[in-house]
């Protein structure tokens, strides 16, 4: 049977011979949340807290709340087999493989590559896992050939890894890909897929709840490329601003709300010098972009009324299925926020019918059920249905 966040909770406090109000003032959590969780009053709380409370415990999140794979058809094993592509003996030295066929030419595995992206922005997880390893391998062998291009490539296929292996809670795992991502992109003369491996890279500290490191990585190499606005070419701009993005949601995260509204305002200077809305490099930016950050910091710093107002600058049309899911995300966490539950849950069935894979991923909208039944005393047909859609695999 699957065992609840309040049973993990309790396990992780007692291992670790912490009272419920000693782990509480740890986290700066109510002990009321403590004792509700770990009594199953509560099936979950706000990402905020169950971060507070894994980072007190020092496991990762994904630990605490139980985060695995929830694929159609071997999930567990299609993530060893992204393990097997990360941490292969072949990268040690000496031990590389010799190679049985002629390394495949840089263009065709970047047509490969804006595929997996494809399938990736689209929530098709379950095709994506099986194909990645795969394509690790190739990048890897044209990489090692020396094939024009290689380094590239090979970063590329790591920040998919990566990217992917977030989302199916394998955030440790996550965080070696993108570090992979970015050692193969310094071996390269791109700087932007430089940079834009370190935004992956960010964005995984964030996953694990370091904040402060996440932001310090995103800012420094925003710091690094920063173009001349008035002189910049679309792509330029497109990972720059993304690396402000991530740099302000990590920012936002923390808690830190001069630094986030100090990052909206460089983000905005730079959105305005674009046409629209860009994916260069794997990161997205534009005007729509920035609303859809702006929303999610909103949140993050508890102010919904706020966050609400931006997601009226966001425009569907210019996102990705899981980057609009994500989106509709913290616009229901900001109508709970104000006690508008029906909306929240009309919000939830939105997100949910973009991706279903990726929804039943996500950590935030299994907090956000959770919150919005605990305040029910019936429950309706669209929650029941949200209830059961993570529940499923």
């Amino acid at each position: 049977m699957p065992v609840s966040i309040g049973e993990r909770l309790r396990q992780l406090r007692s291992e670790r011979g912490l009272t419920q109000e000693e782990l509480a003032g740890r986290a700066s959590v109510s002990v009321d949340l403590v004792k509700k969780l770990e009594q199953g009053r509560r099936e979950s709380a706000r990402l905020s807290s169950l971060a507070a409370l894994a980072d007190s415990l020092d496991v990762p999140l994904s630990e605490l709340t139980g985060k695995r794979p929830r694929l159609d058809g071997g999930g567990d094993r299609l993530v060893l087999g992204l393990r097997d592509a990360l941490l292969t003996p072949d990268l040690l030295p000496g031990m590389e493989a010799a190679p049985d066929q002629e390394p495949a030419p840089a263009p065709r595995l970047r047509t490969l590559l804006r595929e997996g992206w494809r399938d990736y922005w689209s929530g098709r997880f379950g095709e994506l896992a099986r194909r990645t390893p795969g394509l690790v391998a190739e990048a890897r062998q044209t990489q090692r050939a020396g094939v024009d291009g290689g380094d590239i490539v090979l970063s590329q296929a790591y920040q998919l890894s990566a990217c992917l292996l977030v989302h199916l809670g394998q955030d440790d795992l996550a965080l070696i890909g993108a570090e992979r991502a970015v050692t193969a992109a310094t071996a390269g003369v791109d700087e932007l897929q430089w940079g834009a491996a370190h935004g992956t890279y960010s964005w995984v500290l964030m996953n694990q709840a370091r904040n402060e490191d996440a932001e310090r990585v995103a800012q420094r190499v925003a710091e690094r490329i920063e173009p001349r606005l008035s002189a910049a070419t679309p792509q330029q701009l497109t990972v720059w601003g993304g690396m402000v993005l991530w740099a302000m949601a990590a920012a936002a995260a923390a808690g830190r709300t001069d630094a986030t509204d100090d990052y909206l305002t460089l983000a905005r200077a730079g959105a305005a010098r674009m046409d629209g809305d860009r994916l260069d490099y794997a990161l997205n930016f534009g005007p729509t972009q920035v609303a859809m950050q702006d929303t999610y910091a909103q949140v993050m710093l508890d102010r919904p009324d706020r966050a609400l107002s931006a997601a009226q600058r966001v425009q569907p049309e210019r996102l990705r299925p899981i980057s609009y899911g994500r989106h509709l995300l913290d616009v229901a966490q900001a109508q709970a926020a104000m006690r508008r539950d029906g909306d929240a849950v009309d919000t939830l069935v939105r997100a949910k019918t973009m991706a279903p894979v990726w929804f039943r991923h996500q950590i935030a909208a299994r907090s956000l059920i959770a919150e919005v039944v605990e305040r029910r005393t019936r429950l309706t047909g669209p929650m029941r249905d949200l209830v059961r859609s993570l529940d499923e695999h």
